[in-house]
């Protein structure tokens, strides 16, 4: 890493100091030599005409090479500081040479004992005192309003493969690593420093703490024993989609702010009305359209206020909801439901749970007994959330029967298919779409079952115009004609901040790299392992099924009851083995064995099927 002097750094843009005593010495730069004379930022120099030297000096050449040599000096000029009463501005520095004491005075090209490297990549036989002379650079030239310690072009290309190694090295090797943490809370922040660095970094030794304890803290969602919850899979293809949105750094917040972020997310909404074959309502050449959200619970939010909206004929976003308003869901629906009704001003106690029957679907003869109900009572019904593949149990509602009902009493019904509806991908299970042709807003997650990293939300309504009517704002700095002509569609309008990050590059990336086939091969295994997994339990005596299992969800039990039950889910997670979540419905305690990650194969689901029967015997 040691080179020869770098060519003309020595001819104007050196600065020689004492490191010792931070003192600047000598500098062939006369705007810097000036600024020196001027007493920098000394009590008794010229600070304007002192601040004014540093400014031309530093914004029109700079100082791009450092000589430090280790003191004592006789020569006292002044310190190497910005001057008092400017802005911060300091050195650029990308080249240092170290000198033996008193040996640099002046130097030259031809001046002897002076070892030049890049000030971000000291040599590897560097000594103790050498590297300590390196830290003293940075601190004299460092400073977060110029590059150094910013990551050069050159480093983010060399570190870019880096991380993308290491990404890979992760994911292919995922299984070294146990599914939960086991650490207490706290761990992870003992392991970093209580401040902030007060220098640069080397990447590799952000890498190391990777390694060393982000992955070991982490829950590994990607993990192919990684039976919680739902599944949130990535993709290499939509992890570089996201890499290339975070590059581009754009903001789609309106078409004009970036018309490709707009047109590319368009498409992708209307490509995946014809992958998952859902009715020509929700394509964009229509009234209605589609979105993409950070995630169920935002579009849902967003179908609320547009329900209510409708409702009030605008007066909710005047005046704020009236108190009158009743909203309809079963005890089975997403938590997200009653925080979007909080959100939205309509309050919790007008969320009426409707009756479910035994599978776990509403009961359309309980919704109709509600709303008339509330009717009588003076107030307004206003909004239904029908859930396609509930998170619990995997239940689905009677859409075309519910959605008969809402038409005719003039209510919005959104339907919430966050992890099932992508199982639509495979023709054969489009039964999930059952009603959808009848209903006002719709959403499903690529980012669960399809393999496009979170956050990606399909939110499609049949008619935009009372989305557009309760979310539309705007200030007189986002007009543009486009807009007003309506050519255009302003996804700001269909959300709720304003700001967009460029999401469908990643939908893009899968759909043209990977392509649809894969993802439909994923599902339908899914699908069959955990039939065969309900086969499995079906024949233990130890063991009883709680729900329904349409697609990729096992709802299990101890026949010993609650205590056992939440015993074993217990033991289990322990393991590190596997992970499982718990769940309970009309005081049934059980286990959710969710089938779902990109990874799983048949033997991963196997060996948790066993895992629960070597710990079930132990515990009944």
């Amino acid at each position: 890493m040691w080179r020869s002097c770098p060519t003309g750094h020595l001819t104007g843009s050196v600065l020689v100091v004492d490191a010792d005593r931070r003192k600047a010495l000598f500098t062939f730069h006369p705007k810097i030599r000036r600024w020196l004379q001027l007493g920098g930022h000394c009590e008794d120099g010229d600070v304007d005409l002192a601040a004014t030297a540093w400014r031309e000096a530093v914004e029109e050449s700079g100082i791009d090479g450092l000589v430090l040599q280790p003191g004592p000096v006789d020569v006292d000029i002044h310190p190497l500081e910005c001057p008092r009463g400017h802005p911060n501005r300091h050195l650029d520095v990308r080249w240092l040479a170290v000198a033996p004491p008193g040996a640099v005075e002046r130097p030259s090209e031809e001046s002897p004992d002076l070892r030049w490297f890049p000030l971000d990549a000291p040599p590897d036989d560097a000594d103790d005192s050498t590297l300590r002379l390196v830290r003293l650079a940075r601190k004299l030239a460092g400073s977060p309003v110029v590059t150094l310690g910013r990551m050069t072009p050159e480093e983010f290309r060399k570190q870019g493969y880096a991380l993308v190694d290491w990404i890979t090295d992760y994911l292919e090797g995922i299984e070294r690593h146990p599914v939960a943490s086991p650490f207490e809370p706290g761990w992870v922040r003992s392991q970093l420093p209580a401040a902030p660095p007060t220098e640069p970094e080397p990447f590799d030794a952000v890498l190391a703490d990777l390694d060393r304890v982000i992955v070991p803290g982490l829950t590994q969602w990607q993990h192919p024993s990684f039976f919680a919850y739902f599944p949130a899979n990535t993709s290499y293809p939509a992890i570089l989609g996201d890499l290339a949105a975070a590059g581009l750094g754009v903001n789609g917040m309106s078409w004009a702010t970036s018309p490709a972020c707009t047109e590319l997310e368009t498409l992708m909404m209307d490509w995946m009305v014809d992958l998952l074959g859902l009715p020509d309502r929700f394509r964009s050449s229509g009234v209605g359209g589609g979105v993409i959200q950070g995630s169920a619970s935002e579009a849902t939010l967003c179908a609320i206020l547009a329900a209510r909206e409708r409702a009030t004929g605008g007066a909710g976003n005047r005046s704020g909801a009236p108190g009158d308003l009743v909203a309809y869901a079963t005890s089975q629906a997403h938590s997200s439901i009653e925080k979007g009704i909080r959100v939205a001003g309509i309050g919790s106690e007008n969320l009426r749970i409707v009756a479910h029957d035994e599978r776990f679907a509403m009961r359309p003869e309980a919704l109709e007994a509600a709303i008339a109900e509330d009717r009588a009572a003076g107030r307004r019904p206003f909004f239904v959330c029908a859930t396609a593949g509930t998170t619990s149990t995997t239940a689905f509602d009677p859409v075309r029967a519910l959605a008969a009902i809402t038409r005719r009493e003039a209510l919005w019904l959104h339907v919430d298919a966050a992890m099932s509806g992508i199982a639509a991908l495979r023709p054969e299970l489009r039964w999930v779409n059952d009603g959808l042709d009848a209903v006002d807003s719709y959403c499903t997650n690529p980012h669960k079952w399809m393999g496009v990293n979170f956050d990606c939300d399909l939110f499609w309504v049949a008619d935009r115009s009372a989305l557009l009517a309760a979310l539309s704002i705007l200030p007189e700095y986002l007009r543009t004609a486009a807009g007003e002509a309506g050519a255009v569609i302003d996804y700001r309008d269909w959300q709720i901040p304003l700001g967009r990050r460029f999401r469908a590059l990643k939908l893009w990336f899968t759909l043209r790299t990977d392509g649809v086939a894969p993802i439909q091969a994923m599902i339908a295994d899914h699908v069959a392992w955990s039939q065969e997994l309900a086969g499995w339990v079906e024949a233990d005596d130890c063991f009883v099924l709680v729900a329904p299992h349409p697609l990729n969800l096992v709802c299990l039990a101890l026949a010993a009851g609650n205590d056992a039950t939440d015993a074993l889910i217990e033991a289990a997670n322990a393991t590190g083995r596997a992970l499982f979540t718990r769940s309970s419905v009309d005081g049934r305690s059980f286990l959710r064995f969710s089938v779902g990650g990109r990874l799983t194969q048949r033997p991963h689901v196997e060996a948790g099927w066993q895992l629960l029967q070597e710990l079930a015997s132990d515990l009944t």
